[in-house]
């Protein structure tokens, strides 16, 4: 062996852990710290812990909590445009529905003039409409088909 390239041999070295256990045996470092040993590591001891090795865990947890709250925070812009793409259907007017002239002139003139109007007036019952002079139940029937069909075509394109 060549002399003077070897480290220097502690054979009673201290071996230090963090939960203050210590003991000695041989190495080439006088003291030695350990974040872990056989009194405090949950295989030997039985305990249901986890051992957070450098911050690990809670990186992976904040990590977790800013994926749930980045999928809330999604779920709440998807459901504010869905509102606001409802408001600007319901303040179209009545002219996007395609209805025959007689039955369009016939709701302008009881001054139903956007389709929020018209969804307003049948929320209240088919016969609040029927109540308009010249609408029939043909003409509701044609004004909720046109309606379904507009909002379907109006929310395909969004």
């Amino acid at each position: 062996m060549k002399k003077g390239i070897h480290p220097t041999y502690y054979p009673e070295a201290k071996v230090v852990c963090s939960c203050g256990n210590t003991w000695t045996t041989g190495s080439t470092q006088e003291l030695i710290r350990t974040d872990v040993c056989s009194q405090c590591h949950p295989f030997f001891t039985g305990e249901q812990r986890i051992v957070d090795t450098a911050g690990q865990v809670d990186r992976f947890m904040k990590r977790l909590n800013q994926f749930s709250s980045h999928q809330e925070d999604m779920s709440r812009r998807a459901k504010e445009a869905r509102r606001k793409a409802e408001q600007r259907f319901l303040n179209q007017q009545l002219a996007a529905l395609d209805l025959n002239s007689q039955l369009f002139q016939n709701l302008l003139d009881a001054n139903l003039v956007t389709v929020g109007d018209l969804v307003k007036r049948l929320g209240q019952g088919d016969e609040s409409l029927m109540k308009i002079e010249g609408v029939g139940p043909k003409s509701v029937e044609e004004v909720k088909s046109k309606l379904e069909s507009a909002r379907e075509a109006y929310f395909a394109k969004i």
